[in-house]
């Protein structure tokens, strides 16, 4: 197995109130007493009275008078490069299966496991940027993974090498990243500034910033950010403007989507060149994330606050349908699959536990699922007649409930290690394994059998959140999300 070595800014972030969502008061109180172990942040406890402590943690929860600037000259003066990619083999370096590798983040102490899908052994563990997050992207040929951080790092890593290529910040807070389909382009969606960024994805240089604004200069977080593969477009759901923009990549596009473009910071209306020009969709609510039909000629979307799910065709730029979901949808983490002659999505939901069904043809809710608890991922294969779903939002977050495709019920529970969080399946490239995540410092990958439900291998590894199969991602499963 090998190993690299990252800066000692890996692990550091901006101490603004937008990163600190993850890490609560107490806790950081605790940190500037105690300091933090293996990091370059030392305890001040036995330097300052407890008053000071308590002054200090409050300072960086409050907001700054002025949001800070990260633009283009900052973007390029962050970038580094650790490799020349056209210099390393084009070829792997190891005799497993290029397509049926599993890279795994483990939340728990920063760091990515390169898994061999056959043997279930590591190829590489490496060190990754703080708080991975959003689903890694690959290259067409599964070649490269792209990861963004939640404090704005964008990393590209040489799976076939197991070397880190290149690494830039592309913003302060960052939602997720994108990869184009032609594997030309990284677009980044960023809380902090409000902006989207384009990269090169052959060396991470920066080639435009996008200022989120409407007609109106008001500017917006970017909640999503996804390829829409058959389009050659990226689309993003703004959190704080009522519209969806889709940004094409498309060399052949229509002149209504290479022409002019409005730069807003040039003034309402005033038409400036730029590569990746916004298409934007105004809509009647907020979109905060979003699931592609299949063939991507329309999203179905909701809001964190929203009461029903939209349905947005990309075609005619406007709602033509609207679902009743429950509580909280999770549609990021939706699949689809063929149920009876018709194309249905199946849906978690974060604050009721149902998981909702979706006829894709009329819109329509077909069954709710009663589940053990609110859930938070979903996974399939085409190879498997069941739907893994967690509870994980619940007092059974130690249990996955398996819903049998052909019936929409509840076929199976699984429970890895009791008192445990268990969450995010992955199948292999067969669809012959399925791996869950034991959320847990002490955590591990179980590997099941997805025929038998027999486990067949247990991995230890420090809370490992989402694992993603390079084969699955890159060909579009319709089990994992994309």
């Amino acid at each position: 197995m090998r190993s690299i070595a990252l800066p000692a800014t890996a692990v550091t972030g901006a101490l603004l109130p937008q990163n600190l969502e993850r890490l609560r008061r107490p806790l950081a109180l605790a940190v500037i007493q105690k300091g933090r172990v293996a990091t370059q942040m030392p305890g001040f406890a036995d330097k300052l009275p407890d008053e000071a402590l308590r002054a200090v943690a409050d300072y960086i929860y409050s907001p700054p008078p002025k949001l800070p600037e990260w633009g283009m000259a900052e973007i390029e003066g962050s970038r580094v490069v650790h490799n020349d990619a056209a210099q390393l083999p084009a070829r792997p370096v190891f005799k497993a299966d290029p397509l049926n590798i599993f890279v795994v983040v483990e939340t728990g102490d920063h760091h990515v496991t390169i898994l061999d899908g056959d043997r279930f052994e590591r190829l590489a563990r490496f060190p990754s940027r703080f708080a991975l997050h959003g689903g890694p992207k690959f290259s067409p040929d599964g070649r490269f993974v792209y990861f963004a951080s939640r404090d704005g790092w964008v990393s590209k890593y040489d799976i076939w090498n197991l070397k880190m290529i290149a690494e830039v910040r592309a913003g302060i807070n960052t939602r997720n990243l994108a990869a184009s389909s032609d594997g030309r382009f990284i677009m980044v969606g960023n809380y902090l500034p409000h902006t989207l960024v384009a990269l090169n994805a052959h060396d991470l240089r920066p080639i435009r910033v996008l200022a989120v604004k409407d007609d109106k200069g008001r500017t917006s977080r970017v909640s999503a950010v996804y390829d829409a593969r058959p389009r050659k477009s990226f689309v993003a759901a703004l959190k704080d403007i009522k519209e969806v923009w889709e940004l094409t990549y498309d060399e052949h596009a229509p002149p209504v989507y290479q022409g002019l473009v409005h730069d807003f910071r040039l003034g309402e209306g005033v038409p400036v060149k730029g590569p990746f020009p916004p298409r934007r969709i105004v809509l009647d609510d907020y979109l905060d994330d979003f699931f592609f039909i299949p063939d991507y000629s329309a999203l179905v979307g909701a809001a964190r606050d929203g009461v029903k799910g939209q349905v947005v065709n990309l075609n005619v730029r406007r709602r033509i349908a609207t679902v009743d979901l429950p509580g909280l949808p999770h549609l990021g983490s939706g699949i689809s699959w063929s149920y009876q002659g018709r194309t249905v999505l199946a849906t978690p939901n974060l604050r009721e536990a149902v998981v909702s069904v979706i006829d894709l043809k009329d819109w329509k809710i077909i069954r709710q699922i009663p589940t053990l608890g609110p859930g938070f991922f979903m996974r399939s294969h085409e190879k498997t007649p069941y739907a893994w779903v967690d509870a994980f939002n619940s007092k059974h977050r130690d249990t996955m409930q398996l819903i049998d495709k052909r019936t929409l019920e509840v076929a199976h529970r699984i429970t890895p290690e009791p008192g445990k969080t268990a969450a995010h399946v992955e199948f292999s490239r067969d669809g012959r394994y399925a791996l869950v995540s034991i959320w847990d410092m002490d955590g591990a990958l179980v590997v099941y059998d997805s025929r038998t439900l027999k486990e067949v291998k247990r991995i230890p590894m420090k809370r490992p959140s989402g694992k993603y199969n390079v084969h699955n991602k890159i060909t579009l499963s319709a089990g994992t999300s994309h």
